[in-house]
């Protein structure tokens, strides 16, 4: 049967409308995500400086260069294109010597900039010449060379990147079992260059076959060559088609493989494959129902509470949130009150709301957030958890888009389980109990937020408050935060919605009568 993806989430927020404010929010974080790695912790395109064997001539200053120094080293890239040729074209003695010596020359000329000079080296024409030093039957060395530099070269703007096409079906053979470790792990490198292009490389790398060798890539526990090509991967399956991701995790070895690497590898391999899982189960719900059913919860929480790794954390906790939202399994058999297991899921939260990274406490709220909208159980649970007096701090002190995620998680605890009516029903101990430590004022003041989304929240907690505060208190609760004002902006205002919703509490919680029964 075809997989259609993961475009829904199973967070029900205060009213239903508002769950599909958040419909598709999973798949789509998926794809945003990668800007988020990229700018704060590793970028789509690696610019290969050392090699994968570790080797490097290129000098540690090489990035500060000057406007004049960037023109030199073109026509210096220029030049070793032409030595290149040359070499190439010699069948004499001593020609695998040459042609080394000017693909390393020219590999180290791709090398030695933050911008290396791709452009002088393509419009001298070294891409068929790369390509022809690929061919199979070529020594190691020559093979390492020319895929070292078409990884450069991939690294480059997006239509070098592309130049790079009649190189793929050489790159993918050489991943193969019959080359050396170092040439597959740098053509692995090269077509991670590539896959982080975008859509269109991506879907020609998909076509040409490079899925399943990359896959195969991942099977041993040499730590390097699994670490590329776990990122080439995630780059290969971030998608938004959800069909290569599916394909990942069908291949035979794949879920062990990365079980394995999670539960021991080092920070660095296992960040690249909690990259990979990211984005399975962002994209697939096949592949988040075989994830769901593994031992991947329980090692992602260990990691998650043992680890202080920000690089780390990212994508451990993200994973964790597409399987709690994703997968009806994790929260109804797994993540049920008294098991060990959900007692460490929620210190692992705790732990990720207390950090100083804010993009941590934003994942945590969301993750949290699913879980508030399950069962009463869930509800209790978080409730009566050590999250609950950080979410109420973080209400009221963290910037907006944190607050927004924690405003879902509060207000999803004072309502029960949607039975189809429309109408929320309340869960009065919750709703007391929240109101009665402060957290009115912060829903007040995503009322007065700019954010549609944040402004009907807050809405929607408002009417919770008027219509279910015990002894009719709940509107003079709401006014003694300047509730009623927050309302009144919305009383003319062009959302249609938010302008109904507004008019609809002020006229029937502060008509002609309120106050004249004091």
């Amino acid at each position: 049967m075809a997989d259609e993806g993961a475009a829904s989430h199973k967070r029900d927020p205060i009213k239903s409308s508002v769950g599909n404010v958040a419909a598709q929010r999973r798949r789509e974080s998926a794809v945003t995500v990668g800007k988020e790695r990229r700018e704060a912790l590793m970028r789509t395109k690696r610019l290969c400086r050392a090699g994968v064997t570790g080797d490097s001539d290129v000098a540690p200053e090489a990035d500060m260069m000057i406007d004049e120094e960037q023109s030199i080293l073109e026509v210096q890239t220029s030049s070793a294109v032409e030595e290149l040729k040359l070499a190439v074209a010699h069948q004499g003695k001593g020609a695998v010597h040459k042609r080394v010596s000017a693909l390393r020359e020219l590999r180290r000329l791709l090398s030695r900039s933050e911008f290396p000079p791709v452009e002088a080296a393509l419009e001298a024409g070294a891409l068929p010449l790369l390509v022809k030093c690929l061919s199979f039957g070529s020594p190691d060395e020559q093979l390492l060379e020319a895929a070292w530099c078409l990884t450069n070269i991939a690294a480059g703007r997006p239509d070098e990147t592309k130049a790079l096409l009649p190189a793929l079906p050489l790159l993918i053979a050489h991943l193969g079992e019959k080359s050396s470790s170092p040439v597959a792990e740098q053509c692995a490198w090269a077509l991670g260059n590539v896959a982080g292009e975008g859509d269109e490389l991506r879907s020609v790398l998909l076509s040409q076959g490079a899925l399943p060798p990359l896959a195969r890539m991942m099977f041993p526990n040499k730590g390097s060559t699994v670490r590329t090509a776990a990122w080439a991967l995630s780059n290969l399956i971030k998608g938004p088609d959800p069909k290569a991701a599916t394909e990942l995790i069908r291949i035979d070895g794949v879920l062990d493989a990365i079980l394995r690497h999670l539960k021991k590898a080092d920070v660095e391999l296992a960040t690249e494959v909690a990259w990979v899982v990211v984005y399975l189960s962002a994209l697939s719900n096949f592949a988040t129902s075989i994830l769901a059913k593994s031992d991947l919860l329980q090692i992602l929480i260990e990691r998650l509470n043992e680890t202080n790794s920000l690089q780390l954390l990212i994508p451990v906790l993200r994973s964790l949130g597409n399987l709690v939202a994703g997968e009806t399994r994790i929260t109804n058999v797994v993540l049920v009150a008294g098991n060990e297991i959900t007692d460490a899921f929620i210190q692992a939260q705790v732990k990720c709301l207390k950090s100083e990274h804010r993009i941590l406490k934003k994942e945590a709220a969301w993750v949290l957030s699913n879980l508030a909208a399950g069962s009463a159980e869930h509800k209790k649970l978080i409730h009566s958890s050590d999250a609950l007096p950080v979410l109420l701090h973080l209400l009221s002190t963290a910037p907006f888009d944190i607050k927004k995620e924690v405003a879902y998680v509060l207000g999803n605890l004072c309502v029960a389980p949607d039975d189809g009516s429309g109408m929320p029903k309340l869960i009065l101990e919750h709703l007391v109990s929240l109101v009665g430590r402060g957290c009115l004022s912060g829903f007040v003041d995503l009322v007065r937020s700019v954010d549609a989304e944040a402004a009907r929240l807050g809405m929607q907690f408002l009417e919770l408050v008027l219509r279910g505060i015990p002894n009719r208190e709940g509107p003079k609760l709401v006014e003694k935060e300047d509730g009623i004002e927050a309302l009144e902006r919305y009383q003319f205002h062009e959302n249609e919605e938010l302008r109904g919703m507004a008019n609809e509490l002020l006229d029937k919680y502060y008509g002609d009568e309120y106050g004249l029964e004091e």
